[in-house]
Parts: C-alpha cells; sequence; structure tokens
C-alpha cells in the first residue's frame, strides 16, 4: 500500500490490488468531513434532536470517518455508539502513519490507537463519549441486533468493487437502520438511487464534496 497526499493536505492510502485510494484525492478530511459528518452525523442530529446517536459504517478502512465523527461527539457533548464493519482491517502502524491524530482531539486519537487492536474483538469505549466495535467480517456475514440511526456507506467505488453496490449488499445493510434514520455515501448513480427507493428510502441530491458535483442522502421512510 503507498501513501498518497491528498489535495487538502491529509494522507490516504492507495490500494493496488482495488486500483483505487481509502477516501479522495480531491481532499481526504474534506471528504469525511463533508459527506459523513456533515451530511450525515450532523444533519441527523439536527433533524431528530438526538444527545445519542448509533453509527454503522460499512468500510471502517484507515478510521478517518470513525476519528472525524468522535470528535465532533467530544465536542459537542454527544454520546456516540460507533460500529464499523471491515473485513480486511489495516495493521495498527499503517493507521497510525496516516497522521490522522493532528485533526483529531488528543484524547480521540490516543484512545483509539490504544484500543482499535482490542475493538476488532469486542466493544471499547474512546474519550468516555465514544463506544466502538469493528466488526471484522465480510458485510453479507454481519450480523447485530441493533438500530442504527445513520449508516456510512464508505466502500470503494462500484467499478472496483460492484459487489458492495448490489441490491443484496444495501439490502442487508439497510435492514440495520431505523425507520427515520439517513444513509449517506459519497456516491450517487441511478442504479443506486433506484435501489434505494425500492427499499424504502426517500432519496436526495446533496452537494458533493470537492471533486464531486453530487453525493447521495436517502431517508429511510418505511
Amino acid at each position: 500500500m503507498e501513501f498518497v497526499v491528498t489535495a487538502d493536505g491529509s494522507s490516504t492510502i492507495y490500494h493496488e490490488e482495488i486500483g483505487e485510494h481509502y477516501h479522495s484525492k480531491h481532499g481526504a478530511l474534506q471528504e469525511s468531513k463533508h459527506v459523513f459528518i456533515q451530511s450525515g452525523l450532523h444533519y441527523i442530529l439536527e433533524k431528530d434532536q438526538l444527545d445519542t446517536v448509533a453509527v454503522l459504517e460499512v468500510g471502517f478502512g484507515t478510521g478517518l470517518n470513525l476519528l472525524q465523527s468522535a470528535d465532533y461527539a467530544y465536542h459537542n457533548g454527544v454520546k456516540l455508539n460507533y460500529c464499523g464493519i471491515e473485513a480486511f482491517p489495516l495493521p495498527t502502524a499503517t493507521i497510525e502513519a496516516t497522521g490522522y491524530g493532528q485533526y483529531v482531539n488528543a484524547a480521540v486519537w490516543d484512545g483509539f490507537m490504544q484500543v482499535y487492536e482490542q475493538a476488532l474483538k469486542e466493544d471499547v469505549t474512546i474519550a468516555s463519549c465514544v463506544d466502538l466495535r469493528v466488526a471484522h467480517t465480510k458485510v453479507l456475514d454481519f450480523q447485530i441486533d441493533k438500530q442504527f440511526d445513520v449508516v456510512y456507506f464508505d466502500a470503494f467505488a462500484a467499478i472496483h468493487q460492484p459487489e458492495m453496490w448490489t441490491d443484496e449488499t444495501l439490502a442487508h445493510v439497510c435492514q440495520y437502520l431505523r425507520v427515520g434514520g439517513v444513509f449517506v455515501t459519497y456516491a450517487i448513480t441511478g442504479n443506486l438511487k433506484r435501489s434505494m427507493k425500492a427499499l424504502g428510502f426517500s432519496v436526495e441530491k446533496a452537494p458533493g464534496a470537492p471533486g464531486k458535483r453530487e453525493m447521495l442522502r436517502a431517508v429511510k421512510v418505511e
């Protein structure tokens, strides 16, 4: 794997086998903040006036979205329950080498680095406000007795990983999202919009992160 500096100065990783970067070359940090934090986490907290929020992330990867979410929770007095799904977890040393610690509170970064490997096996707590579990499994094998307020869908693009964007995969993930919950992803295609509508979602074209004109945000209505 090769580290790459993106347009906003933050780093990402190029996955040679997949043929894609973990985050946008136009700005890894900006994409995470725009697509997942502002358009997903902040949106649901404001919409439903929550002080505790449960997030399910598909494609945990480098942990950037978790770190940004945890930092948001830390600074805004929010209780965050976070579950990531990751079939191929990165080594601790690789995550540490991303340098993402400079973008979040030290308590969040240090807490995450201390418990990351443990989080792959059991529930852990970060900075006293975040409960974290990283499910080391393929998406279709993921099972949990819980409903979430937000789904961050951050799989590799469909051109590189088409199996992650099938109706079957989307339906499996969205069964864990409560009615009124929000699904956000950086991508927006005709197939994706049709799939989400068929699953009982109200679909919105939202402004995209740098480098993308639009993104998808969908609210579960049935």
